[in-house]
């Protein structure tokens, strides 16, 4: 029997085509031909336009706070972080990316999704106060999530951002008293007393007087 093999990481590396045209009529063109325009900026330098392949690019985009390893045509490799994503609001199709160069050693501040998990002690519910926090991390070892374990937890407890577990060399920049979790107890819903059904039986009708002769 064939051993079975390991699904293949996917790559940070993507090839990017330099742009020498600019405008709405070639950027639709670009992405009528399967390509995204792209800027990318930072460190003082000046900015570069650039094509991506849309397919590839909308792969690596699943991961939060993605670090492209450009391979630009022509040109030498260079590391950018992607700072803005903008999408058709109808049909979801990635329109452009703002892209910022980054290098290795340097270190970035980043908002990073907060995911809560566990379930806390029956008939409790946890609340999340705070999506997501500030960090400072390696520009190319940002987290894409932080998790927040509830499992167990009983009502009246707290989860603060200074008790989320962070990934080595990482620092939280965010208030550490900055509530993240609460558990509760979820209140009744008040619906009101119900009216009492009525006992008193409705007074028939008093007949017409009949008519005079």
């Amino acid at each position: 029997m064939a051993e079975k093999k390991a699904p293949r990481e996917l790559s940070n590396k993507i090839d990017a085509e330099v742009r020498t045209t600019f405008g709405k009529g070639v950027a639709r063109k670009l992405r009528s031909a399967g390509k995204v325009p792209v800027v990318v900026y930072g460190h003082g330098t000046e900015p570069q336009h650039l094509a991506l392949p849309a397919h590839d690019v909308a792969l690596l985009l699943r991961k939060a706070n993605a670090i492209l390893d450009l391979q630009i045509v022509g040109g030498e490799s260079q590391l950018a972080l992607v700072k803005d994503v903008q999408k058709d609001p109808v049909r979801q199709i990635i329109e452009h990316i703002d892209l910022i160069v980054v290098r290795k050693g340097e270190r970035v501040e980043v908002d990073v999704a907060v995911h809560v998990n566990g379930e806390p002690v029956s008939g409790t519910v946890a609340e999340q106060d705070a999506k997501s926090l500030l960090i400072e991390a390696a520009a190319i070892s940002i987290p894409e999530n932080l998790v927040v374990d509830v499992e167990g937890l009983e009502a009246g407890a707290h989860v603060y951002a200074k008790d989320v577990k962070l990934p080595e060399g990482s620092v939280l920049i965010t208030d550490p008293e900055t509530l993240v979790v609460a558990i509760n107890v979820p209140e009744e819903l008040d619906l009101g007393e119900e009216p009492e059904p009525s006992t008193d039986e409705e007074e028939p009708a008093e007949e017409s007087e009949e008519a005079a002769e």
